[in-house]
């Protein structure tokens, strides 16, 4: 029987996406992982999950999205067994996952998930662990989770897991978010980034703004393999009102930064009637 506090109501919790406002590419470390400089902010699309303890020592989860593995190779499984293991307690709990990040996207989902959980289960079950022991163990989970726990915007390096919150007051950007109907694996496209070039045709040259510039180090190997998304990018930085485009982590997801007069509506249904029904669009904001 689960030893912590009685919660006969379910937790709920936001998991918001993010995007990385820059990235840069060091190099490959010794231990196979690259080295790199990233800004993260969080966007207002979220996942919303539900937790709720378990009378037995299970983890279940259910996810709205079927085609999703819903055992132990989820992060959001991984994160409660890595929670586990740091405070030697069975964290029994059924969690519902709706989906609305989509996958293989360059935009965190999974990671912001496993974060979620994690920052849950600390508060429903009084662990009081502080936020950097929680980014401590979702670096375990891997490297985009720990900025995940500080919830805010952050300053990456290493593989991403250290994460320095940023100091000065960041904008909230107005923005739009266009994906076709294939993903990307994170770890295929910085296994390319070495090797890879500029396409010709297509801009990489950093987009200067008042808190930094916009630039991605993966276009690069992504828009040799993918043209599509390099000709999205394109497209959108001539399109009235977006003042800034750029790949959004390791993709598939193409960022448009707007101008707050911009008919974002006008623009997504621009992209839709271009790259087809299936394209997957939104509206929103950095947070």
């Amino acid at each position: 029987m689960n030893e912590f506090p009685d919660m006969s109501g379910a937790f709920e919790i936001e998991a918001p996406a993010k995007t990385n406002l820059w990235l840069r590419v060091m190099g490959k470390r010794d231990d196979g992982f690259h080295e790199i400089e990233t800004r993260m902010v969080a966007l207002t699309l979220c996942d919303y999950l539900k937790l709720q303890w378990r009378e037995d020592n299970d983890v279940v989860l259910r996810c709205s999205d079927p085609s999703l593995p819903a055992g132990e190779d989820n992060l959001v499984v991984k994160a409660v067994r890595a929670l586990e293991e740091k405070v030697g307690k069975t964290l029994a709990v059924s969690i519902d996952l709706e989906k609305n990040i989509p996958s293989g996207a360059g935009l965190g989902g999974g990671s912001s998930d496993a974060a979620a959980v994690l920052r849950a289960l600390n508060e429903m079950a009084a662990l009081t662990l502080s936020e950097e022991e929680l980014a401590e163990v979702g670096a375990r989970i891997g490297s985009d989770v720990p900025f995940f726990v500080y919830n805010r915007p952050c300053d990456c390096g290493g593989r991403g897991e250290i994460v320095k919150p940023v100091d000065e007051v960041m904008p909230s950007l107005r923005v739009f978010l266009v994906k076709p109907a294939f993903g990307i694996a994170a770890a295929w496209a910085y296994q390319h980034w070495a090797n890879s070039g500029e396409y010709e045709g297509f801009s990489y040259e950093p987009q200067k703004f008042e808190w930094g510039a916009l630039t991605n180090d993966l276009e690069r190997p992504v828009f040799e393999k993918f043209p599509v998304l390099g000709e999205m990018k394109h497209w959108l930085s001539s399109r009235p009102g977006v003042v800034g485009s750029l790949l959004s982590g390791s993709g598939s997801t193409m960022l448009a930064i707007l101008d707050e007069g911009t008919n974002g509506n006008e623009l997504e249904a621009a992209a839709m009637e271009r790259y087809g029904s299936n394209t997957w669009t939104y509206l929103g904001r950095t947070v």
